[in-house]
């Protein structure tokens, strides 16, 4: 029952924490994170692809998960978010170094051929 005046609300915080804040609406949702000032992960759980689609294309921060914990669950992909979430001009790793004067978004999304129900595995896939 997180509220946005609530100091967990306005202060990035890392570790073993969740804070949940209730909205009624998508859009509601939307808005309270975008309107934060910090961007750096989010993640969205759903079974409707238009909702997925149009949260990533939407949402102002700089790693968003569909369906997956984590919005970036792998070690290569660069960790950085948008807004006050980013220190200096670049990102931690060096592929961003080439693209600094672009604004990257990473999407993360997972959609299981078996429902929750039937018994869907949410654990990534390995090479063989």
């Amino acid at each position: 029952n997180v509220k946005p005046g609530m100091k967990i609300y306005q202060e990035e915080i890392f570790g073993p924490v969740l804070g949940v804040v209730r909205v009624k609406t998508l859009h509601e949702a939307m808005q309270l994170i975008n309107d934060h000032e910090y961007g750096n992960g989010t993640c969205i759980f759903t079974r409707d692809g238009e909702a997925a689609r149009y949260f990533t294309d939407h949402i102002q921060v700089g790693m968003v998960g569909v369906n997956v914990p984590l919005p970036v669950p792998v070690a290569y992909h660069s960790f950085g978010g948008w807004k006050r979430s980013l220190f200096g001009d670049l990102h931690a790793y060096g592929p961003d170094a080439v693209r600094f004067y672009t604004k990257r978004k990473t999407i993360t999304q997972r959609w299981p051929s078996a429902g929750v129900r039937e018994g869907a595995v949410f654990s990534f896939p390995s090479s063989r």
